[in-house]
């Protein structure tokens, strides 16, 4: 009998040790390429913000048991999942907010509700006389691949996984596609000591946002708006099961492509080395551009309806895509082109694409050392302020 309490006890120490373990690594991101960050350089003239736009950013990631911090030059942001609570600490203005996993549901519930009932009032106060026809049909499409390619990442040995997504855009008056697409470029190592500390703790916080965005109702109400949206959120999930390993380094690409195509990852198609990314067409590019691709006018004009109805960031990155000269490559400055041939199939075959963001993240220094409690609170002196609402 002593010998199995003694047994029982050894077991529960030792997942007990296993479960509250310590993991901690460093990540470094930066933007490598894109239409942005030219365009950003260019802002960096008149804004000192803008200037280190491309700089990269490296943080420090703990995890301690049900605990999460990441640490940055510039803030600190500490996920406690015991407590529920996600704290934020500016460490520029030397403050820190607070929020709650329900205070975040009741934001989101309450703007939830708000955009409802403004809704409702608009369609009651101003009812259009004629209801304009959607024309566009939005799809999405992810896919994971794995390529076979290999190589060192620090020291570690990685193969290559490739994961895309696009949300497509169909014109249903012409069939003419466009699409707003990622292309994430994963070098996954097939093991890392301690790892399954970090995997463990990103589920059980993927489970607790689920119950925020499934309480507040913001699920529901965004599958209603976009139906075809729970679809590619089920098989982003059916895909993302494929993937073996941890992902040392991401090449992520942010992007438009013509037809519906995928954006071309890091890997099989390199930006131009000359250039931080695609160039801005002057007026005599854009002029000859107008002159020479009516064929994908269709595509660009689909694109463009896409992009007003995502709003935001999308709008304006897909609508100054397409009026920036629609589907033409990876940003090589266009030069005057004599006439096509009367076949132009094989000019066709290649889907052009537009890189708008590209960065780069690399995962290092990984280590199963303790971790000192400090990492996970908020430094002395600090003040709290209010957190902005959502």
């Amino acid at each position: 009998m002593k010998l199995y309490q003694y047994g029982v006890l050894g077991l529960s120490l030792l997942f007990s040790a296993v479960a509250l373990a310590d993991f901690q690594y460093q990540e470094t991101t930066q933007i490598t390429g894109g239409s942005m960050l030219g365009m950003m350089k260019f802002a960096s003239h008149f804004s000192h913000q803008a200037k280190d736009i491309g700089a990269p950013i490296v943080s420090n990631v703990y995890v301690q048991g049900n605990r999460m911090a990441r640490i940055d030059p510039q803030s600190i942001q500490i996920i406690d999942l015991d407590k529920g609570m996600i704290t934020n600490v500016d460490l520029v203005k030397h403050t820190y907010t607070q929020m709650t996993f329900e205070q975040m549901r009741q934001q989101f519930q309450q703007a939830v509700t708000q955009a409802k009932a403004e809704q409702a009032k608009q369609q009651a106060t101003a009812p259009p006389p004629q209801q304009k026809q959607d024309n566009v049909q939005v799809s999405f499409k992810v896919n994971v691949r794995t390529t076979g390619a290999s190589k060192q990442v620090s020291g570690v040995g990685a193969n290559e996984s490739i994961l895309t997504l696009q949300m497509i855009g169909t014109d249903t008056t012409n069939g003419q596609q466009g699409a707003f697409a990622i292309t994430n470029d994963m070098w996954m190592a097939p093991e890392v000591p301690g790892y399954d500390e970090l995997l463990e703790f990103q589920k059980r916080y993927a489970a607790k946002m689920g119950d925020v965005f499934t309480g507040s109702g913001l699920s529901s109400s965004l599958a209603a708006m976009q139906p075809a949206a729970s679809q590619g959120m089920s098989d982003m999930v059916k895909e993302m099961s494929k993937l073996k390993g941890i992902p040392v380094e991401q090449i992520m690409r942010m992007g438009a492509t013509a037809n519906g195509e995928p954006l071309p990852a890091a890997s099989e198609a390199p930006l131009p080395p000359s250039s931080s990314g695609p160039q801005m067409p002057s007026v005599s590019d854009m002029a000859q551009q107008s002159a020479t691709n009516v064929a994908n006018q269709s595509a660009s004009n689909a694109t463009s309806k896409l992009a007003s109805k995502m709003g935001g960031y999308g709008s304006s990155a897909l609508s100054g895509f397409s009026g920036l000269g629609g589907f033409h490559g990876f940003g090589h400055k266009k030069q005057p082109q004599p006439p096509p041939p009367e076949d132009d199939a094989a000019a066709q075959q290649t889907p052009a694409a537009t890189v708008l963001m590209e960065s780069t993240t690399e995962l290092t220094a990984f280590s199963s050392a303790p971790i000192d409690s400090a990492r996970f609170a908020v430094p002395a002196g600090f003040t709290e302020v209010q957190p902005p609402a959502k």
